[in-house]
């Protein structure tokens, strides 16, 4: 990924949304309504993006995340499939920028709860702006991550089905919090600085490929939505629900695959099945 311009207010012109099929990506979440860049319809695609399309981080095996538009087009759209926070989030920019929306990338620590250690800036997250608001948009954490937009100002709390989230100033960064049993759980923090096409390379080839990430050599998937939370972290699948109760599996390596497919509904494609499949076989402590 390479950027070829920059307008004169530091916003990056071009990342490849021309390449988008908005048609399609529009028919793959259901989304027949307005095409404004309003509040409503923000809320609109943010919803039917997590309803139809599912995280997935394959570390098995990978050696390159490929994050130019027609990648992800032809992945998490025409395929089918899910993909990780940088695929959710660089396709989902590109849908609101053709919508009309204006739209900063931005990397943030991924805390879960964590308010000591400094971990490296894992995780891509969104601000939309239209009409002078500002709205935090993020399709692509998985679990914790919030089911709809959540305006951009201190304070600022969601909440959908039986879920809570709220969103913080804390004087260097923003946090995003979501509600547990025990009170409030940082889920990641970020500052405001706009990131560029080669800052999201180098933060998902560290994410997906190097020995210390929490993905390489595992699979790590989830489904979310206002009642349930669906997670499976190579043979362990956890239900989760908002009254903080759940059910934790471990599961057979064989039924690894029919549980993306059936549980999480996702796409799951011969060849990958069969890698994960043989991955977990032969590390059968994967739990």
């Amino acid at each position: 990924m390479t950027i070829t311009s920059v307008d004169n207010s530091g916003q990056d012109v071009i990342w490849g949304g021309d390449q988008l099929d908005l048609d399609a990506y529009l028919r793959r979440i259901g989304h027949d309504g307005p095409r404004t860049a309003t509040a409503d319809t923000l809320r609109a695609v943010h919803r039917g993006h997590l309803a139809a399309i599912g995280f997935v981080a394959d570390g098995i095996e990978r050696d390159r995340l490929p994050l130019d538009i027609k990648s992800l087009q032809d992945k998490l759209v025409d395929g089918g499939e899910g993909g990780s926070c940088y695929e959710h989030n660089l396709l989902f920019a590109a849908v609101l920028t053709r919508l009309g929306f204006r739209v900063t990338r931005h990397l943030a620590r991924v805390r879960r709860g964590n308010t000591t250690d400094i971990r490296f800036r894992s995780h891509t997250t969104l601000v939309a702006e239209a009409g002078g608001e500002r709205w935090l948009a993020d399709v692509g954490f998985g679990d914790e991550g919030p089911l709809e937009p959540i305006r951009f100002e201190n304070g600022a709390a969601l909440t959908v089905g039986g879920w809570h989230w709220r969103l913080d100033d804390d004087g260097a960064e923003w946090v995003l919090r979501s509600l547990h049993e025990d009170g409030w759980f940082d889920v990641y923090s970020f500052t405001t600085e706009a990131q560029y096409p080669i800052d999201l390379e180098v933060a998902a080839h560290f994410s997906m490929t190097s020995p210390r990430s929490v993905f390489r050599g595992h699979i790590v998937a989830m489904r979310v939505g206002p009642d349930v939370r669906h997670v499976l972290r190579d043979r362990v699948l956890e239900t989760r629900y908002p009254d903080f109760t759940g059910e934790r599996r471990l599961l057979a390596a064989e039924e690894v695959v029919p549980a993306l497919r059936d549980v999480l509904g996702l796409t799951v494609p011969d060849d990958q099945a069969a890698k994960v499949t043989a991955h977990l076989s032969r590390n059968r402590s994967a739990q």
